[in-house]
Protein backbone atom coordinates (compact mmCIF):
# COMPACT_ATOMS: atom_id res chain seq x y z
CA UNK A 1 0.00 0.00 0.00
CA UNK A 2 2.97 2.34 0.33
CA UNK A 3 3.90 4.43 3.32
CA UNK A 4 1.28 5.73 5.73
CA UNK A 5 2.94 9.14 5.45
CA UNK A 6 2.09 9.65 1.78
CA UNK A 7 -0.80 12.02 1.01
CA UNK A 8 -3.44 10.53 -1.23
CA UNK A 9 -6.05 12.02 -3.50
CA UNK A 10 -9.62 10.84 -3.97
CA UNK A 11 -12.53 11.87 -6.15
CA UNK A 12 -15.89 12.81 -4.69
CA UNK A 13 -18.99 14.60 -5.89
CA UNK A 14 -19.03 18.16 -4.58
CA UNK A 15 -21.38 21.13 -4.55
CA UNK A 16 -19.59 24.29 -5.73
CA UNK A 17 -22.24 26.87 -4.74
CA UNK A 18 -25.75 27.15 -3.18
CA UNK A 19 -27.38 25.76 -6.33
CA UNK A 20 -26.48 22.47 -4.61
CA UNK A 21 -25.58 20.76 -7.89
CA UNK A 22 -22.92 18.10 -7.34
CA UNK A 23 -20.19 17.20 -9.83
CA UNK A 24 -16.87 15.29 -9.68
CA UNK A 25 -14.13 16.91 -7.60
CA UNK A 26 -10.67 15.53 -6.86
CA UNK A 27 -8.95 16.55 -3.62
CA UNK A 28 -6.19 15.52 -1.25
CA UNK A 29 -6.76 13.31 1.79
CA UNK A 30 -4.68 14.12 4.84
CA UNK A 31 -1.77 11.95 5.87
CA UNK A 32 -2.91 8.88 7.77
CA UNK A 33 -1.85 9.55 11.37
CA UNK A 34 -1.14 7.02 14.13
CA UNK A 35 -4.78 7.08 15.29
CA UNK A 36 -6.36 7.22 11.83
CA UNK A 37 -8.14 4.67 9.68
CA UNK A 38 -7.99 4.86 5.89
CA UNK A 39 -11.35 3.76 4.53
CA UNK A 40 -12.35 2.90 0.97
CA UNK A 41 -16.00 3.92 0.71
CA UNK A 42 -18.48 1.20 -0.29
CA UNK A 43 -21.73 3.17 -0.03
CA UNK A 44 -23.24 6.24 1.62
CA UNK A 45 -26.82 7.16 2.56
CA UNK A 46 -28.40 10.49 1.58
CA UNK A 47 -29.83 12.43 4.54
CA UNK A 48 -32.10 15.50 4.45
CA UNK A 49 -29.26 17.43 6.11
CA UNK A 50 -27.15 16.88 2.99
CA UNK A 51 -29.75 18.84 0.99
CA UNK A 52 -29.80 21.65 3.60
CA UNK A 53 -26.00 21.85 3.56
CA UNK A 54 -25.34 21.85 -0.19
CA UNK A 55 -27.98 24.59 -0.65
CA UNK A 56 -26.68 26.69 2.25
CA UNK A 57 -30.13 26.60 3.91
CA UNK A 58 -28.47 27.07 7.31
CA UNK A 59 -26.20 29.89 6.09
CA UNK A 60 -22.98 28.10 7.08
CA UNK A 61 -21.94 26.26 3.92
CA UNK A 62 -18.40 26.32 2.53
CA UNK A 63 -17.61 25.15 -0.98
CA UNK A 64 -16.49 22.98 -2.65
CA UNK A 65 -18.42 20.57 -0.37
CA UNK A 66 -18.55 16.78 -0.64
CA UNK A 67 -21.54 15.79 1.51
CA UNK A 68 -22.46 12.37 2.94
CA UNK A 69 -22.43 11.22 6.57
CA UNK A 70 -23.90 7.71 6.48
CA UNK A 71 -20.72 6.11 5.23
CA UNK A 72 -19.92 2.40 5.01
CA UNK A 73 -16.48 1.38 3.86
CA UNK A 74 -13.71 -1.16 4.00
CA UNK A 75 -10.60 -0.51 6.07
CA UNK A 76 -7.56 -0.37 3.80
CA UNK A 77 -4.94 0.65 6.37
CA UNK A 78 -4.74 1.65 10.01
CA UNK A 79 -2.34 3.90 11.92
CA UNK A 80 0.23 2.47 14.31
CA UNK A 81 -1.86 3.15 17.45
CA UNK A 82 -5.10 1.64 16.11
CA UNK A 83 -5.96 -1.73 17.66
CA UNK A 84 -9.74 -1.94 17.21
CA UNK A 85 -9.72 -2.18 13.40
CA UNK A 86 -7.73 -4.03 10.78
CA UNK A 87 -7.53 -4.05 6.98
CA UNK A 88 -10.59 -5.70 5.46
CA UNK A 89 -13.03 -4.74 8.25
CA UNK A 90 -16.40 -3.35 7.22
CA UNK A 91 -16.86 -0.08 9.13
CA UNK A 92 -19.12 2.94 9.39
CA UNK A 93 -18.50 6.68 9.73
CA UNK A 94 -21.30 8.99 10.79
CA UNK A 95 -21.93 12.69 11.29
CA UNK A 96 -18.91 13.56 13.45
CA UNK A 97 -15.18 12.96 12.98
CA UNK A 98 -13.66 14.95 15.87
CA UNK A 99 -14.28 16.38 19.34
CA UNK A 100 -12.25 18.12 22.08
CA UNK A 101 -12.20 15.02 24.39
CA UNK A 102 -12.00 17.17 27.55
CA UNK A 103 -15.42 18.89 27.99
CA UNK A 104 -18.27 17.46 30.04
CA UNK A 105 -20.08 15.82 27.11
CA UNK A 106 -16.83 14.26 25.84
CA UNK A 107 -15.98 12.96 29.32
CA UNK A 108 -19.47 11.47 29.55
CA UNK A 109 -19.16 9.73 26.15
CA UNK A 110 -21.83 11.90 24.54
CA UNK A 111 -19.36 13.65 22.25
CA UNK A 112 -22.13 14.65 19.83
CA UNK A 113 -22.85 17.51 22.28
CA UNK A 114 -19.25 18.74 22.36
CA UNK A 115 -19.15 22.43 21.38
CA UNK A 116 -15.94 21.79 19.44
CA UNK A 117 -17.14 18.73 17.54
CA UNK A 118 -15.91 18.43 13.97
CA UNK A 119 -18.50 17.54 11.33
CA UNK A 120 -17.63 14.88 8.80
CA UNK A 121 -18.02 17.50 6.07
CA UNK A 122 -18.38 21.29 5.79
CA UNK A 123 -16.01 21.80 8.70
CA UNK A 124 -12.31 22.41 9.33
CA UNK A 125 -10.21 19.55 10.71
CA UNK A 126 -7.45 19.96 13.31
CA UNK A 127 -4.89 20.22 10.48
CA UNK A 128 -6.68 23.32 9.12
CA UNK A 129 -8.03 21.53 6.02
CA UNK A 130 -11.73 21.19 5.15
CA UNK A 131 -13.49 17.94 6.01
CA UNK A 132 -15.20 16.14 3.14
CA UNK A 133 -17.87 13.47 3.38
CA UNK A 134 -18.76 10.05 2.08
CA UNK A 135 -19.84 10.69 -1.50
CA UNK A 136 -16.22 10.01 -2.38
CA UNK A 137 -13.86 7.16 -3.07
CA UNK A 138 -12.11 7.26 0.31
CA UNK A 139 -11.86 8.96 3.72
CA UNK A 140 -9.26 9.20 6.47
CA UNK A 141 -10.96 9.17 9.88
CA UNK A 142 -9.84 9.19 13.53
CA UNK A 143 -10.51 5.66 14.82
CA UNK A 144 -12.64 7.00 17.71
CA UNK A 145 -15.27 7.97 15.12
CA UNK A 146 -15.25 4.68 13.23
CA UNK A 147 -17.62 1.86 14.14
CA UNK A 148 -17.51 -1.79 13.16
CA UNK A 149 -20.49 -3.03 11.15
CA UNK A 150 -21.81 -6.32 12.62
CA UNK A 151 -21.15 -9.43 10.57
CA UNK A 152 -23.96 -10.40 8.25
CA UNK A 153 -25.32 -6.86 7.95
CA UNK A 154 -25.38 -5.69 4.31
CA UNK A 155 -23.41 -2.44 3.86
CA UNK A 156 -26.24 -0.64 2.05
CA UNK A 157 -28.69 -1.66 4.80
CA UNK A 158 -26.34 -0.44 7.53
CA UNK A 159 -25.68 3.00 5.99
CA UNK A 160 -28.93 4.75 7.08
CA UNK A 161 -28.54 3.37 10.61
CA UNK A 162 -25.49 5.61 11.16
CA UNK A 163 -27.66 8.75 11.15
CA UNK A 164 -31.38 7.93 10.85
CA UNK A 165 -31.12 4.83 13.07
CA UNK A 166 -29.08 6.26 15.94
CA UNK A 167 -31.02 9.57 15.81
CA UNK A 168 -34.09 7.65 17.00
CA UNK A 169 -32.31 5.10 19.19
CA UNK A 170 -30.48 7.73 21.27
CA UNK A 171 -33.51 9.63 22.68
CA UNK A 172 -35.49 6.44 23.29
CA UNK A 173 -32.55 5.19 25.35
CA UNK A 174 -31.75 8.49 27.08
CA UNK A 175 -35.33 9.31 28.09
CA UNK A 176 -36.03 5.81 29.44
CA UNK A 177 -38.38 4.90 26.61
CA UNK A 178 -36.97 1.49 25.72
CA UNK A 179 -39.23 -0.69 27.85
CA UNK A 180 -41.95 -2.63 26.07
CA UNK A 181 -45.61 -1.67 26.34
CA UNK A 182 -45.16 2.07 25.72
CA UNK A 183 -47.31 3.93 23.21
CA UNK A 184 -45.30 6.05 20.82
CA UNK A 185 -46.03 8.37 17.92
CA UNK A 186 -43.83 8.93 14.88
CA UNK A 187 -44.54 12.25 13.20
CA UNK A 188 -43.36 12.26 9.57
CA UNK A 189 -42.55 9.10 7.66
CA UNK A 190 -39.26 9.85 5.91
CA UNK A 191 -35.78 8.40 6.44
CA UNK A 192 -35.70 8.99 10.21
CA UNK A 193 -39.43 8.31 10.67
CA UNK A 194 -39.36 4.90 9.03
CA UNK A 195 -36.44 3.86 11.27
CA UNK A 196 -38.43 5.22 14.22
CA UNK A 197 -41.33 2.88 13.44
CA UNK A 198 -39.03 -0.11 13.05
CA UNK A 199 -36.97 0.53 16.19
CA UNK A 200 -39.98 1.35 18.38
CA UNK A 201 -41.80 -1.79 17.19
CA UNK A 202 -38.68 -3.87 17.91
CA UNK A 203 -38.69 -2.45 21.46
CA UNK A 204 -42.26 -3.69 21.89
CA UNK A 205 -44.07 -0.35 21.60
CA UNK A 206 -47.53 0.34 20.20
CA UNK A 207 -46.67 2.72 17.34
CA UNK A 208 -48.89 5.35 15.73
CA UNK A 209 -47.68 7.08 12.59
CA UNK A 210 -48.92 10.68 12.33
CA UNK A 211 -48.92 12.25 8.88
CA UNK A 212 -50.41 15.20 7.03
CA UNK A 213 -52.24 12.98 4.53
CA UNK A 214 -53.56 9.45 4.05
CA UNK A 215 -51.00 8.80 1.32
CA UNK A 216 -48.63 6.69 3.42
CA UNK A 217 -51.21 4.72 5.43
CA UNK A 218 -50.76 1.44 3.58
CA UNK A 219 -46.98 1.48 3.72
CA UNK A 220 -46.94 2.56 7.39
CA UNK A 221 -49.31 -0.22 8.45
CA UNK A 222 -48.52 -3.04 6.01
CA UNK A 223 -44.84 -2.54 5.14
CA UNK A 224 -43.45 -1.03 8.34
CA UNK A 225 -45.80 -2.65 10.86
CA UNK A 226 -47.26 0.46 12.54
CA UNK A 227 -50.28 -0.22 14.78
CA UNK A 228 -52.24 2.92 13.96
CA UNK A 229 -52.23 5.84 11.52
CA UNK A 230 -53.45 9.35 12.23
CA UNK A 231 -54.00 12.09 9.68
CA UNK A 232 -53.27 15.34 11.52
CA UNK A 233 -56.06 17.23 9.73
CA UNK A 234 -58.72 14.68 10.82
CA UNK A 235 -60.01 16.58 13.86
CA UNK A 236 -62.27 13.76 15.07
CA UNK A 237 -59.56 11.11 15.07
CA UNK A 238 -57.03 13.52 16.58
CA UNK A 239 -59.47 14.26 19.39
CA UNK A 240 -60.10 10.56 19.99
CA UNK A 241 -56.33 10.03 20.26
CA UNK A 242 -55.82 12.85 22.82
CA UNK A 243 -53.80 11.90 25.94
CA UNK A 244 -52.84 8.52 24.48
CA UNK A 245 -49.10 8.65 23.72
CA UNK A 246 -46.06 8.40 25.99
CA UNK A 247 -43.84 10.13 23.43
CA UNK A 248 -43.80 11.52 19.91
CA UNK A 249 -40.69 11.49 17.75
CA UNK A 250 -41.12 14.56 15.54
CA UNK A 251 -39.01 14.14 12.40
CA UNK A 252 -40.60 16.89 10.28
CA UNK A 253 -37.79 19.08 8.84
CA UNK A 254 -40.04 22.08 8.08
CA UNK A 255 -42.12 24.58 10.07
CA UNK A 256 -45.27 23.03 11.61
CA UNK A 257 -47.55 23.83 14.57
CA UNK A 258 -46.77 21.83 17.74
CA UNK A 259 -50.10 22.16 19.55
CA UNK A 260 -52.00 19.42 17.67
CA UNK A 261 -49.31 16.94 18.65
CA UNK A 262 -48.86 18.11 22.25
CA UNK A 263 -52.55 17.29 22.77
CA UNK A 264 -51.86 13.63 21.87
CA UNK A 265 -49.40 13.21 24.75
CA UNK A 266 -50.29 11.70 28.12
CA UNK A 267 -49.31 13.28 31.42
CA UNK A 268 -45.50 13.62 31.42
CA UNK A 269 -45.40 12.81 27.70
CA UNK A 270 -42.46 13.94 25.62
CA UNK A 271 -42.39 15.62 22.21
CA UNK A 272 -38.89 14.96 20.89
CA UNK A 273 -37.81 17.25 18.04
CA UNK A 274 -35.45 15.87 15.41
CA UNK A 275 -36.06 17.85 12.25
CA UNK A 276 -33.60 20.65 11.43
CA UNK A 277 -35.86 23.72 11.15
CA UNK A 278 -34.48 27.24 10.79
CA UNK A 279 -37.71 29.11 11.62
CA UNK A 280 -39.07 29.49 15.18
CA UNK A 281 -41.77 27.04 16.32
CA UNK A 282 -44.59 28.12 18.62
CA UNK A 283 -47.10 26.81 21.15
CA UNK A 284 -49.21 28.18 24.01
CA UNK A 285 -47.77 27.39 27.43
CA UNK A 286 -50.91 25.78 28.99
CA UNK A 287 -50.51 22.98 26.42
CA UNK A 288 -47.39 21.84 28.27
CA UNK A 289 -48.23 23.08 31.79
CA UNK A 290 -51.53 21.23 32.11
CA UNK A 291 -49.99 17.85 31.38
CA UNK A 292 -46.45 18.46 32.66
CA UNK A 293 -45.40 17.72 29.11
CA UNK A 294 -41.92 18.17 27.74
CA UNK A 295 -40.77 19.59 24.43
CA UNK A 296 -37.21 18.47 23.97
CA UNK A 297 -34.71 17.72 21.26
CA UNK A 298 -32.06 15.15 20.59
CA UNK A 299 -29.14 15.12 18.21
CA UNK A 300 -27.88 11.97 16.47
CA UNK A 301 -26.16 9.71 19.04
CA UNK A 302 -22.79 8.94 20.57
CA UNK A 303 -20.32 6.42 19.22
CA UNK A 304 -21.27 4.16 22.15
CA UNK A 305 -24.96 4.42 21.26
CA UNK A 306 -24.16 3.80 17.59
CA UNK A 307 -22.43 0.52 18.51
CA UNK A 308 -25.35 -0.45 20.79
CA UNK A 309 -27.90 0.42 18.12
CA UNK A 310 -26.10 -1.61 15.44
CA UNK A 311 -26.01 -4.60 17.79
CA UNK A 312 -29.72 -4.13 18.61
CA UNK A 313 -30.56 -4.04 14.88
CA UNK A 314 -28.47 -7.16 14.29
CA UNK A 315 -30.21 -9.04 17.13
CA UNK A 316 -33.68 -8.02 15.96
CA UNK A 317 -32.91 -8.47 12.26
CA UNK A 318 -33.83 -4.83 11.55
CA UNK A 319 -33.07 -3.35 8.17
CA UNK A 320 -33.80 -0.02 6.51
CA UNK A 321 -35.97 0.34 3.41
CA UNK A 322 -33.73 1.82 0.75
CA UNK A 323 -33.32 2.67 -2.91
CA UNK A 324 -29.76 2.12 -4.15
CA UNK A 325 -28.50 4.52 -6.83
CA UNK A 326 -25.20 5.22 -8.57
CA UNK A 327 -23.27 8.47 -8.02
CA UNK A 328 -24.25 9.95 -11.39
CA UNK A 329 -27.88 9.88 -10.20
CA UNK A 330 -27.15 11.89 -7.05
CA UNK A 331 -28.54 15.24 -8.24
CA UNK A 332 -31.82 13.58 -9.23
CA UNK A 333 -31.87 11.77 -5.87
CA UNK A 334 -31.45 15.09 -4.03
CA UNK A 335 -34.34 16.58 -6.05
CA UNK A 336 -36.55 13.57 -5.29
CA UNK A 337 -35.63 13.67 -1.60
CA UNK A 338 -36.74 17.31 -1.43
CA UNK A 339 -40.15 16.16 -2.71
CA UNK A 340 -40.16 13.19 -0.27
CA UNK A 341 -40.16 10.90 -3.29
CA UNK A 342 -38.15 8.04 -1.79
CA UNK A 343 -38.99 4.96 0.26
CA UNK A 344 -37.28 5.74 2.61
CA UNK A 345 -33.61 6.37 2.15
CA UNK A 346 -31.41 6.72 -0.91
CA UNK A 347 -28.08 4.92 -0.60
CA UNK A 348 -25.38 5.69 -3.15
CA UNK A 349 -23.38 2.69 -4.38
CA UNK A 350 -20.05 4.51 -4.24
CA UNK A 351 -17.77 1.52 -4.89
CA UNK A 352 -19.90 0.52 -7.90
CA UNK A 353 -19.60 4.07 -9.26
CA UNK A 354 -15.82 3.59 -9.61
CA UNK A 355 -14.87 7.17 -8.63
CA UNK A 356 -11.17 6.58 -8.04
CA UNK A 357 -10.44 4.70 -11.27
Amino acid sequence: MGSLEVERTTTGWAARDPSGVLSPYTYTLRNTGPEDVFVKVICCGICHTDVHQVKNDLGMSNYPMVPGHEVIGEVVEVGSDVTKFKAGDCVGVGTIVGCCRSCRPCQADIEQYCNKKIWSYNDIYTDGKPTQGGFAGAMVVDHKFVVKIPEGMAPEQAAPLLCAGVTVYSPLTHFGLKQSGLRGGILGLGGVGHMGVKLAKAMGHHVTVISSSDRKREEAMDHLGADDYLVSSDATRMQEAADSLDYIIDTVPAFHPLEPYLSLLKLDGKLILMGVINTPLQFVSPMVMLGRKTITGSFIGSMKETEEMLEFCREKGLTSMIEVVKMDYINTAFERLEKNDVRYRFVVDVAGSKLDQ
